[in-house]
């Protein structure tokens, strides 16, 4: 990323320099798109219908964020191969104290209406995002700039923190000095929406009108979304194929058989049957990859329901599952134990952060669990609309072994009905909860999930002095003097355990015959720049 100014420079190279040796795999193939053949160039992805429409400042759950993605492009961008972040519609972002930021556009980057994209078209979104009743979900992303407070009220409609200079400048000045902010600024509740969504927001819901690298064609409610290259496209990269259909299954199993049959380009995730004894190795031979990426699995408590309240109550169940037998059972042993809540390749990550909570002690577990008078049965609960059922049956084995109590599986059908639960605080049950990071920092595996009030705060978590020692790194004058205390407030979460991290992710993915130059980014993002259909 390109920032004239150096100390932050040096504060963004710090930031991100732990990624640097990540994985890549990469198939290369000298093909490009045929302009006879051009339904041909388009690759079929899999993913599950979209909790919302495609508004960046409401797209917080992976599905939504992979297409919101194509449809658009932030200020900044991120390395696929390392997740350090660079310049894309930021021509330069400037601060000399973390607290106020200059920020100049690029020129010639136009919205697929043809309209401009404009210092206009940042502040708006990112006021309509902030504004209270809009009830966007990415919201608090944006609560560092200064006047959130009263846009999240409702008693203004401005945020006062943000000044336009002339069309490709303007400035942002936050409450206090946020060193993370030029790194989060890729992220989808930042990027910009063009006149016509303030027009009218239901034909924009319809037809998604953005900047991005692919144009939105078409949308059929649970079936797929298609969008097609933008060949007006102002960044430096242009994508090789066509277009994207995103088709929606309602298990993953279909997915993995169709991509299996040469019927669906590429998959993100192998299931866990196919997992087992590494068929997926022979199934997809020479078209199939692991390596880590910046994710966390975990089961969450809502804590809205008594009958979790008691800490202790979530130790024991902690030290109840048997972490390593989910693994080999459910994942061919292809994961990473959890020591934490940050995955051990993001930038801050301290090592040994959960202790023995996070490790297997079956009697100390039973003694805790029989302290807290906990009556009923277990219930796990994912969506039935991606492959979680082994894994967690196998995490409610370990649990019952423990415990002497029934744990059981207890599905909810789609994505969608699952989110609907947690957003409207009716989960009643323990519920998967895993995090992929959105930008390269700890700070984003801690503020958007455990702070008070926070945008992704599924279980309703509060801690006053969590939210202290998360305001204090969030002030330090660079991204590295701000780890320590990151790690403190990680430290007290988990003591609290609001949620059990489990593992730290690798993906393993696979592809048909006829895709080429498959790149998987550190967020979990097919490469749509590289990847090329022969």
């Amino acid at each position: 990323m390109s920032i004239p100014t150096r100390s932050l420079a040096l504060r963004v190279a710090a930031g991100v320099t732990a990624v640097a040796s990540a994985a890549l795999l990469t198939v290369s193939c000298d093909s490009s798109p045929r302009a006879d053949d051009p339904g041909r160039d388009v690759i079929s992805y899999n993913g599950t219908e979209p909790e919302n429409p495609l508004i960046p400042g409401d797209a917080t759950e992976r599905d939504s964020v992979k297409i919101v993605d194509a449809l658009f492009t932030g200020l900044v961008e991120y390395d696929t191969a390392t997740a350090v972040p660079r310049n894309a519609v930021a021509e330069s972002i400037a601060t000399a104290d973390s607290r106020v930021y200059r920020i100049a556009l690029a020129p010639g980057w136009t919205f697929h209406d043809g309209t401009p994209v404009t210092a206009q078209s940042f502040v708006d979104a990112w006021n309509y995002t902030a504004y209270g009743p809009n009830k966007l979900q990415g919201a608090t992303y944006l609560s560092h700039i200064q006047g959130y407070e009263e846009l999240k009220n409702g008693s203004a409609q401005q945020l006062s923190g943000l000044r336009i200079i002339d069309d490709r400048e303007f400035e942002v000045t936050l409450t206090a000095p946020f060193s993370a902010f030029a790194t989060q600024l890729g992220y989808a509740a930042f990027f910009p929406l063009p006149r016509s969504f303030f027009a009218d927001r239901a034909a924009f819901e319809a037809h998604p009108v953005g900047n991005g690298p692919f144009r939105f064609v078409s949308h059929t409610p649970g079936e797929n979304i298609i969008v097609h290259r933008y060949d007006s496209y102002g960044g430096a990269r242009k994508p090789r194929i066509a277009g994207v259909e995103f088709r929606f299954y309602k298990a993953l199993e279909d997915a993995y058989a169709d991509v299996v049959a040469n019927e669906l380009d590429y998959l993100d995730f192998v299931p866990a049957d196919a997992l087992a004894g590494g068929r997926y190795k022979t199934e997809l031979s020479g078209r199939n990859l692991s390596h880590t990426y910046l994710g966390v699995q975990s089961i969450s408590f809502p804590l809205y329901d008594r009958r979790y309240a008691d800490p202790h109550l979530r130790q024991a169940i902690s030290m109840a599952v048997d972490r390593k037998y989910v693994i080999d059972t459910a994942f061919d042993g292809d994961k990473i134990l959890a020591d934490g809540l940050v995955p051990s390749t993001v930038p801050g990550h301290a090592g040994g952060q959960c202790g023995e909570l996070c490790e297997y002690h079956p009697e100390r577990a039973r003694a805790l669990f029989e302290s807290t008078g906990f009556t009923g049965p277990i219930e796990l609960t994912s969506n039935n609309d991606s492959a979680n059922q082994v894994w967690m049956d196998a995490a409610c084995a370990t649990i019952s072994k423990a415990l002497g109590r029934e744990c059981r599986y207890a599905p909810v059908p789609t994505f969608g009905e699952f989110r609907t639960l947690i957003n409207d605080r009716r989960m009643s049950t323990i519920f998967r909860s895993g995090w992929v990071a959105d930008y390269p920092s700890i700070e984003n595996f801690l503020n958007p999930i455990f702070r008070t009030g926070a945008a992704v705060n599924g279980t309703t978590y509060a801690n006053l002095e969590v939210d202290a020692l998360l305001s204090g790194a969030d002030a330090a004058p660079t991204e590295r003097e701000g780890w320590v205390l990151y790690q403190q407030a990680e430290r007290r979460i988990l003591q609290d355990m609001p949620a059990i991290p489990l593992w730290f992710q690798k993906v393993q993915s696979g592809w048909s015959n006829r895709t080429r130059d498959v790149a998987v980014s550190q967020l979990l993002q097919l490469d749509l720049f590289e990847v090329q259909v022969v």
